[in-house]
């Protein structure tokens, strides 16, 4: 009950990005009593290849609505071209009206270096809201945040050459199936798109017992590998647990926003074993 009042906000360019790289940790916490609220930056509305732009955008976010229920989460959606998204002054203060009107204590983005221009500039534009969410004649309309929420990159698709090793670790082993089952929502995305613009050979089962399993396999317990680099964090935080650690969801701490010590992140993260 103590977390009662945390919230949490994962602001991702896509319709699926948060789910993909953030999901089980919001599973977790969302049973803990967190508020969770994802945000999509843009309206995904060039990723597939089939219909027009609007029925793209469309179908995408009736996807997200489905979303919402299997995860018991907030989403929003703006209405911003996919593959075109700028850092603007414009998008700028949306991301911080974003985060002042949730009242986040941990927001999410995608790393820096990550593989998509739309990625990239969700980051800079979080990066860019982390100071200035404090300050109060930015966006006056919106009270500012009086503590600086904790602001983490997701594991992307390329390791940090600076910096290898993630500064958190969430074990989403208990809610693994949790997980692909919200991310089977995204059917224009798991099932058709991705396949394609993948040149995958994958057969896509016909049944959603079978489609669960394909994603649990495809993209929760491949994309949640533990690698080398990360062993010594899941100690640190799992202590003699971390043998029963298998699937996990890894985050490293953005520089630009609150300034955290261990008893801060067991704080924020009440998943781990002291």
């Amino acid at each position: 009950m103590e977390n009662r009042g945390k919230r949490i906000i994962v602001i991702c360019a896509h319709p699926d990005d948060a789910e993909l790289a953030s999901a089980g940790t919001c599973v977790l916490l969302s049973k803990l009593g967190y508020r969770v609220k994802c945000v999509s930056l843009t309206n995904g509305n060039k990723g597939h290849y089939k219909g027009t732009k609007n029925e793209i955008a469309i179908r995408r976010y009736n996807e997200v609505q489905e979303v919402k229920k299997r995860m018991n989460c907030e989403y929003e959606i703006l209405n911003n071209e996919d593959g075109e998204l700028e850092s603007s002054l414009k998008n700028r203060m949306e991301v911080i009206r974003l985060i002042r009107e949730w009242q986040a204590d941990i927001v999410i983005t995608h790393p820096p270096y990550d593989y998509h221009p739309d990625h990239r500039q969700a980051c800079l534009l979080v990066q860019d809201a982390a100071f200035l969410v404090n300050v109060p004649k930015i966006l006056p309309a919106i009270p500012a945040i009086k503590q600086s929420p904790l602001f983490l990159y997701t594991r992307g698709r390329y390791v940090n050459p600076q910096k290898p090793q993630p500064d958190i670790i969430i074990d989403i082993t208990p809610v693994v199936r949790e997980k692909a089952y919200i991310i089977d929502a995204y059917e224009s995305q798991i099932y058709e798109w991705l396949p394609w613009i993948n040149q995958s050979k994958d057969i896509i089962p016909s049944t959603q017992e079978g489609r669960i399993d394909y994603i649990l396999q495809k993209y929760v317990l491949e994309r949640g590998k533990i690698r080398n680099e990360d062993r010594a964090i899941i100690e640190r935080w799992y202590g003699n647990k971390a043998k029963d650690v298998i699937t996990i969801e890894a985050f490293e701490i953005c520089e630009f926003g609150r300034n955290v010590d261990e008893q801060d992140i067991r704080e924020l993260f009440p998943l781990f074993q002291k």
